[in-house]
């Protein structure tokens, strides 16, 4: 019998990510794939190396990992039990459960590893999720060999936050933003964490973590850009995504927060702009990579 989980990262994971859209999934998938490919370039993973990726979610950077050698080995890690069952399925469809490991563990907690225990970290959007930050870095730093390296993905959600009132997913919603100003307090207070970990660091930040953990030879990328939405996101799916684990979807949102006339009126507004893509995207990412001497 299939397992019915209730953990919220698998859940966003497996549906509410992508609105429970399989075209939605498959095109999330071909966007992370570069991602995961340049996170694993910088890794600079060799024959033999055993590696923990930190958060790994369902496998995109761990299972890409083992398909780049044929001797190393993985350590999944996650906070999501569920997540990592999954990973161990998987792992065993692919024959490749010889050479993996299973922990379920934090990101700012990894006490269950001993010291100088593996050759290369990895972890991908994890840190925003965590208020501890240093105190990963240093966990990442204590776990590696000498000679280690570490290599991450993050957005930098604080690029372009907070939003102007008026400004709604990018949209302009001024004739109705005193009904925007509703929906987004039911997003505030999903995330009322504060400081909320999601936007309380940028690329500098990043940098002075791991310098301050002991890494040297560090590099940072920092990406950002300002465009418009992109096209394969319909009126449907951003209706029924959530855009992470902790939040709504944008229909829940508005089913808290206006009444049916009003939830007319916004999404009257709103949802020619989204098919006409009348809006702007802005978003920043980093790269970072390092070592330990």
């Amino acid at each position: 019998m299939t397992k019915v989980s209730q953990d919220i990262w698998s859940r966003w994971l497996q549906h509410r990510r992508d609105g429970d859209d399989p075209e939605a999934r498959r095109l999330t998938i071909d966007l992370l794939q570069p991602i995961r490919d340049r996170v694993l370039d910088h890794a600079a993973i060799n024959e033999g190396d055993s590696l923990l990726d930190v958060g790994c979610g369902d496998g995109l950077i761990a299972f890409g990992a083992l398909e780049r050698t044929k001797t190393g080995t993985v350590l999944f890690s996650d906070i999501s039990q569920d997540l990592l069952d999954q990973c161990k399925a998987i792992a065993e469809d692919l024959a490749v459960i010889n050479r993996c490991r299973f922990l379920n563990a934090s990101a700012e907690d990894l006490h269950l590893i001993p010291d100088a225990s593996v050759t290369v970290v990895t972890t991908r959007s994890v840190l925003i999720y965590v208020r501890a930050k240093a105190s990963a870095f240093r966990e990442s730093y204590r776990v590696l060999v000498p000679g280690g390296r570490i290599s991450l993905f993050e957005p930098i959600n604080s690029f372009g936050y907070p939003s102007p009132d008026h400004v709604f997913y990018g949209y302009d919603v001024s004739p109705v933003a005193y009904l925007a100003r509703k929906v987004k307090a039911v997003y505030r207070k999903a995330q009322s964490v504060e400081p909320d970990p999601m936007t309380d660091f940028d690329d500098r930040d990043l940098l002075g973590y791991a310098e301050e953990a002991g890494f040297e030879e560090l590099h940072l990328h920092l990406e950002a850009d300002i465009e418009r939405p992109r096209p394969e996101v319909s009126w449907e799916i951003l209706l029924h995504r959530a855009p992470n684990p902790l939040a709504p979807t944008l229909q829940e949102a508005v089913d808290q927060s206006l009444s049916p006339s009003e939830a007319q009126e916004f999404f009257g507004h709103l949802k020619p702009l989204v098919e006409q893509r009348i809006g702007t995207r802005k978003t920043a990412v980093a790269y970072l990579w390092g070592t330990k001497f």
